[in-house]
């Protein structure tokens, strides 16, 4: 404290001077119309600048509330599209007396670890068992094919990535509807991909899009990616497509694990009827 009134003490002109000059300034503006509007104007620029920061940096604060509010309406919007439900009617043909059912439902989940740079590559996420979370469930995201559940704790998921040397999914051609196998290729690559087996009469083209069949994990349609290559193989019978992936595995931020209500069903039927055979 004493030393603060010394500070004062020594510069007492300084500090008066500064009074004066801040009075004269409040007085100059004050009984001078024009002054007086161009210091409101300036400060209202000023403080509304300050203000928009404040906002922004607020904004950016609550980004991820905001990215987890979105992921979950995503999720909620892709489960309520048709290629999410299934026909439950007799006359299937009549597009009047067709009822739509719910088949998939969709989990929004947070991607917590990812690799895209090995052989057999593997994503964690920050949903598990208490979230619905099971073994052999299908993941996508917005723009295509993730991967498949492999492992599930209370809390967490393992997903075998598409970018993993064990991968295989059935695939077709979105126009021809030529069924096919999906299959991460030999180089590494983490856009790349091949659907392989297909007849040659397909007759695929560069350009082409690459989807889910909808004879496994996924629902009819989720892309994989589209044609950039063609390699004829078995004597020309068949082709390989190279497949520019629709996912950026480098990327991933959000995924949508897909419950399909019907895989249970399935498994113990196919398992009857190859148990009979």
């Amino acid at each position: 404290m004493r030393n603060l009134w010394i500070f004062i003490t020594k510069y007492n002109a300084f500090f008066l001077f500064l009074i004066f000059e801040i009075n004269s300034l409040l007085i100059y503006i004050k009984y001078n119309s024009f002054q007086k509007a161009s210091f409101i104007n300036s400060t209202n620029k000023v403080t509304g600048t300050l203000y928009s920061q404040v906002d922004a940096f607020k904004e950016y604060l609550s980004l991820k509330e905001t990215n987890d509010s979105l992921a979950r309406e995503n999720a909620k919007l892709r489960g309520q599209l048709k290629a999410s439900m299934y026909v439950d009617t007799v006359e299937k043909h009549k597009v009047n007396d067709t009822v739509y059912k719910q088949q998939y439902t969709y989990i929004v989940a947070k991607v917590i670890n990812n690799s895209f740079n090995k052989r057999s590559n593997y994503i964690t996420i920050n949903r598990g068992s208490r979230d619905g979370i099971q073994k052999d469930m299908g993941v996508i995201t917005g723009t295509g094919v993730v991967g498949q559940v492999i492992a599930v704790t209370e809390h967490l998921a393992i997903i075998q990535s598409v970018l993993h040397k064990n991968t295989r999914f059935s695939a077709m051609l979105a126009g021809t509807k030529d069924i096919g196998s999906f299959v991460w290729g030999n180089d590494l690559d983490p856009h790349r991909g091949v659907l392989i087996d297909i007849q040659n009469n397909a007759q695929p083209k560069i350009g082409d899009t690459v989807v889910t069949s909808g004879y496994s994990l996924f629902p009819t349609g989720i892309p994989f990616g589209k044609v950039t290559n063609l390699h004829a193989k078995g004597g020309g019978l068949l082709i390989n497509v190279e497949v520019a992936l629709a996912v950026d595995f480098t990327k991933l931020q959000y995924v949508y694990v897909v419950n399909n209500k019907f895989a249970g069903e399935q498994t113990v039927l196919e398992a009857v009827q190859n148990k009979n055979e």
